[in-house]
């Protein structure tokens, strides 16, 4: 049975300029270098310049993407863009359509999706349903964050999780044979659950505060949640592709601390060898985490993109708490969550970006 299949063809990322060691924290919080690594695995983390915005970096990282993709930057032929974020430049328009004028195009659609760290893969699975539906042939998923205007400072039990970055991709249509060989998103599992809303949240709002407001976690019952819901997800994606753990050739999971990874991977039965990790250079990013984690993987040559037969999956958990996983599988790369070794640090302008090159 011939299917139509969305794969990723091009990834890029966006990092700030500023390097925020973890000394930082020490000069005005009662805390250590030592105990923030002990605690979540993040050595530093990166924020954005005063007047850089959301859009901005993801502009940066969308057009990364879309030279790695080897496509005209004057002539794309992008349908859509998909911008993943909770901190977007404006209440509206919305930040993908900033992205969509800064590159030139104005055809085609372009929304915001916000559903935290769970983000980017909501947004690819809605790109995935577009593309499969024939209402676009490639489009372009983002994420992006600026967290750091909304943490509490003197709040060291969050404030020191989180950095500003962005990931995106190029998905396209390509023709498959429905079954667990095939290139591209093979399955994803999406979920939310009301009820925890207030474990994770920021404390304003449009309607509310009339504010930003700021970040606020119940650090301890969001990492119980985070193990057991993140391997459920990635458990259950799996079982609609018809694969299971060891199939998996690599999880990019989202970056929320080293032992939420490292809990999860364990749970979901995938070596600790197998898992792509960037959270001690980038911090929590949020949304851009798994596009961002990615993407580095590709440049530092750890997934080899073209011409290999991989599978990848990809987990993230947000605020409600939302959960979601997704898998790409033959011949693309896998997404999968936790790590353990460290990538080395890689540089934050775009044009310092080394790509594999194709063959």
């Amino acid at each position: 049975m011939s299917v139509t299949r969305s794969i990723v063809t091009g990834v890029g990322h966006y990092l700030p300029d500023r390097v925020v060691e973890n000394s930082y924290y020490e000069q005005t919080l009662d805390t250590s270098d030592a105990w923030i690594r002990s605690r979540s695995g993040i050595e530093r983390r990166r924020f954005a310049a005063p007047g850089e915005l959301t859009s901005d970096l993801a502009l940066r990282a969308a057009a990364s993407a879309i030279a790695q993709a080897g496509l005209d930057p004057a002539a794309p032929g992008i349908d859509g863009i998909i911008v993943a974020t909770s901190t977007p430049d404006n209440t509206f328009p919305a930040t993908a359509a900033r992205v969509q004028a800064g590159l030139g195009l104005s055809g085609g659609f372009a929304f915001d999706i916000q559903a935290v760290c769970a983000g980017f893969v909501y947004a690819l699975a809605n790109a995935d349903a577009l593309i499969r539906a024939g209402l676009a042939q490639r489009v372009l998923v983002a994420g992006a964050e600026t967290f750091s205007r909304i943490l509490d400072f003197s709040d060291r039990s969050t404030c020191v999780l989180f950095g500003d970055g962005a990931g995106a991709v190029i998905v396209e249509a390509a023709p498959g044979t429905g079954g667990a060989a095939d290139r591209g998103v093979l399955a994803a599992d999406l979920n939310s659950d009301g009820r925890y809303r207030d474990l994770l949240y920021v404390d304003g709002g449009v309607s509310s505060t009339g504010t930003a407001g700021q970040l606020r976690m119940a650090g301890r019952e969001v990492f119980r949640h985070a193990i057991e819901k993140l391997a459920d997800t990635a458990e259950a994606a799996l079982a609609k592709a018809g694969l299971c753990a060891a199939d998996i050739d690599w999880l990019v999971p989202h970056q929320a601390n080293l032992r939420i990874i490292t809990g999860t991977a364990q749970r979901a039965g995938i070596p600790m060898e197998k898992v792509v990790m960037t959270v001690a250079d980038h911090g929590n990013t949020s949304a851009a985490s798994i596009p961002l984690a990615l993407s580095v993987a590709v440049m530092m040559r750890r997934l080899a993109w073209w011409g290999t037969s991989q599978s990848i999956s990809a987990a993230a958990l947000s605020g409600a708490p939302s959960c979601c996983a997704g898998r790409k599988p033959r011949p693309a790369k896998a997404l999968v969550l936790t790590a353990q070794k460290v990538l080395p640090r890689v540089a934050a302008k775009q044009g310092e970006q080394q790509w594999p090159a194709r063959p």
